[in-house]
């Protein structure tokens, strides 16, 4: 009977590991782009919401950078890929909002460093009803995190 309750609650501890902790915001897989001094660079993530409750990414901070944004990439009708900057973003209760290259990203503009690969800088998430997330972000190229190229910001100054 002990070896079967045993198993049972290791079952349960196994099933718990790798979600979102309830009531927490989280993020996952963040890198951002290499770039140079007075440049600009981007960074990735995925963001999960393990609260009851939708919430909003309403914006990002870092001292590498003279202005962060949150970014969309999308195809405008003229064949053109434009950059929409956004106020908010919305994240769903029990969802997950992905930040990859051609979609949601941020945008780390006029850098007061270069990023080299290897390099962590530091990004805060800024939410509307959860608190401040600060991640280390680690620095490293994007052929290295497949990423594509196709935010359309120019990393090179």
């Amino acid at each position: 009977m002990k070896r079967i309750l045993m198993l049972v609650m290791a079952g349960m501890l196994l099933s718990a590991c790798g979600a979102p902790k309830s009531g927490a915001i989280e993020a996952a897989d963040y890198w951002a782009r290499s770039g140079l001094k007075d440049g600009n660079s981007a960074a990735y993530m995925l963001i999960a919401n393990g609260t009851a409750q939708d919430d909003e990414l309403i914006g990002v901070s870092s001292e590498v950078a003279r202005a962060v944004e949150v970014h969309l990439s999308q195809m405008g009708a003229d064949g053109v890929m434009q950059m929409i900057p956004q106020e908010s973003v919305a994240v769903a209760s029990s969802g997950e909002l992905e930040l990859k290259p051609g979609s949601y990203h941020v945008m780390i503009i006029g850098l007061t460093q270069d990023l080299n690969v290897g390099d962590s800088i530091s990004l805060t998430l800024h939410f509307k009803n959860h608190a401040d997330i600060t991640l280390t972000v680690p620095v490293q190229d994007a052929a290295d995190m497949g990423g594509s190229g196709m935010d359309g910001h120019n990393t090179m100054p």
